[in-house]
């Protein structure tokens, strides 16, 4: 082991580019989340003896406190899970649409690409909230993969709650853009707004009934929600509210634990959620789609590889529209979109003078923005990536009336138009783009990420890989760097993009070859995540720019002092 800072820290590549933020490094282990606090929650597990699993939901749990917009434990999100013995598996705890949903629920608003719909219903309010499976989820991770007992866990987040966290300028803000909507539910105000009001930046909030809630399922477990009074709270309030949600089907709720995806880039091995989850799918298909062309040799920020990038992401776009959907209801062929002929059939219908639009691909005959992401190693190996949601900020912007939890809006996950891949049916697991990946380097975890950011997640995440294995970045450089998204309605650069050669120049080349350029100070939101140095052992974690992320981590361990020498060892020590 080394003293000095390992290179995957130190190095630049061909890219000398200064970061916002800066990153962490650890012996130990290494936690990183979208609020420092959360990091902190997590490491103190690990510190306390907890595995990565029981570190990871710690954040998680803690999120729900202090990133009250983002998460909630009736929302929805996947855990990914890589033990050190390379077992492997993913937690689906995605929401599911009320069984009293039908396909013309909401009246949606032509061309309705965001899935608008009139007086935003399937956003705000009680018939936006879907049957949500977080909790449950991070249970059963805890119980199954973890060292500590549920109640362990959750302590930071209970003591969070109790003694209340600032507001940070990123909370402000949100709750600013979502005022209007939030005043409307005296719960949520009564948390959240000061005399109706956002809190001021430095202000404390204090979750007293959401520290009760969450101390009664540290000792009853999700059979709280699931089987008891806080389920029989939720269904009490929809009956009250026009809402679709039962008890009983929150009783029936399950999850699923399914077997990740897998694909090889350049030597690099992608271990990420499957459907309903499609970000991992998309993101191995676009990975392998670039790696027809010299990418490295055009240049990160270069006009033909944000081109090439574009493209490829409409590709995936069109699939995604096609195919993606609740596996219990498509037929997706997972193993066609993700090989290398796929990819190669693909990379040959673009063009690098201009811009395309893409249809899905022909199967051959065969014998789913408000949401918050954390990683997680451990000093064995074990790594966790987990992307969790309440979808919009503060989701529903109901809470459940004296239990302090928000609700999640998940139903705006839906294709509002009848008849589609994704339209609503009763049941239905929702689609997602949460992109929670691990990537093993012979097979030992080399890097973990991911990010919130609704569609835009996966073509973040692809970026953030690229930047590493193709562009030589640093983790944080990686994370950092501007990024861009096209789904075939415009492509949106990030104006960081004016410090790698100039935006207008970049935007000007690319308007030239066809597409409709759409400045935006950001594309997707706070990405984190951690890497393994392979020359040194040491855990490197990153937070971007973008959110109020912090990597945390810890290092030194037990004293060797010989039994017997107890002594002689202190006055050497002392002098």
């Amino acid at each position: 082991m080394t003293n000095t800072l390992p290179s995957a820290v130190t190095r630049r590549g061909r890219y000398d580019f200064p970061t916002l933020k800066q990153p962490a490094v650890a012996s130990k282990g290494m936690v990183t989340a979208n609020h420092p606090m959360a990091s902190l929650a997590g490491t103190e597990i690990l510190v306390a003896g907890g595995n990565a699993v029981d570190a990871a939901i710690a954040t998680m749990f803690a999120l729900t406190v202090v990133e009250p917009m983002m998460v909630t434990i009736f929302g929805a999100g996947f855990v990914n899970i890589r033990m050190a013995d390379g077992t492997a598996v993913v937690i689906d705890n995605y929401a599911t649409v009320p069984h009293a949903a039908t396909p013309d629920l909401f009246d949606p608003i032509p061309p309705a690409h965001n899935h608008e719909v009139v007086d935003d219903v399937n956003a705000v309010g009680h018939r936006a909230v879907a049957v949500g499976g977080t909790l449950l989820g991070w249970a059963t991770a805890v119980e199954k993969y973890g060292r500590l007992p549920l109640a362990d866990v959750m302590a930071p987040a209970i003591r969070f709650a109790r003694n209340g966290f600032r507001v940070s300028p990123y909370l402000n803000n949100i709750i600013t853009l979502e005022l209007d909507s939030m005043r409307r539910f005296a719960d949520t105000a009564k948390v959240f707004l000061k005399d109706n009001d956002p809190p001021g930046v430095g202000a404390t909030i204090v979750r007293e009934e959401y520290a009760d809630t969450l101390e009664t399922i540290a000792k009853e477990g999700a059979a709280y929600l699931y089987h008891g009074p806080l389920g029989r709270a939720i269904a009490d309030d929809m009956a009250a509210n026009d809402g679709l949600i039962t008890f009983e089907e929150i009783e029936n709720y399950q999850i699923f634990e399914r077997p990740p995806v897998r694909g090889f880039v350049r030597g690099y091995e992608i271990v990420a959620p499957p459907p309903p989850s499609s970000g991992a799918t998309h993101i191995i298909q676009m990975l392998k789609i670039l790696d027809n062309f010299p990418i490295a040799e055009m240049g990160f920020a270069s006009p033909d590889y944000t081109h090439l990038l574009a493209e490829s992401m409409k590709i995936a776009f069109a699939d995604r529209t096609e195919f993606m959907a609740d596996p219990a209801t498509a037929d997706i062929p997972l193993d066609w979109l993700t090989s290398d002929e796929y990819a190669a059939q693909r990379a040959n219908e673009i063009q690098l003078d201009r811009s395309q639009e893409y249809a899905p691909t022909i199967v051959p005959d065969r014998e789913h923005t408000s949401t918050t992401h954390c990683t997680a190693i451990d000093e064995d190996g074990n790594v966790v990536a987990t992307t969790n949601t309440l979808h919009y900020g503060f989701g529903s912007k109901v809470t459940v009336p004296g239990t302090g939890m928000l609700l999640n809006n998940c139903m705006q996950l839906m294709d509002p138009i009848p008849g589609r891949t994704n339209s609503i049916a009763p049941g239905k697991r929702i689609l997602s783009s949460m992109s929670p990946l691990i990537v093993l380097k012979d097979d030992q975890p080399f890097m973990a990420v991911g990010t919130p950011g609704g569609l835009r997640i996966f073509g973040a995440v692809a970026q953030a890989i690229a930047n590493v294995i193709v562009h030589g970045m640093s983790l944080q450089q990686a994370v950092e760097a501007p990024r861009m998204w096209d789904r075939g309605l415009g492509l949106e650069l990030e104006q960081g993009f004016e410090g790698f050669g100039g935006f207008d120049a970049l935007s000007g080349d690319l308007a030239g070859r066809g597409h409709q350029i759409q400045p935006v100070y950001k594309v997707a939101g706070g990405m984190n995540g951690l890497m393994r140095d392979p020359e040194s052992g040491l855990f490197i974690g990153a937070a971007c720019w973008r959110a109020d992320g912090a990597p945390m981590g810890y290092s030194g361990g037990d004293g060797l002092i010989q039994q017997g020498d107890t002594m002689d060892a202190m006055r050497k020590v002392s002098g």
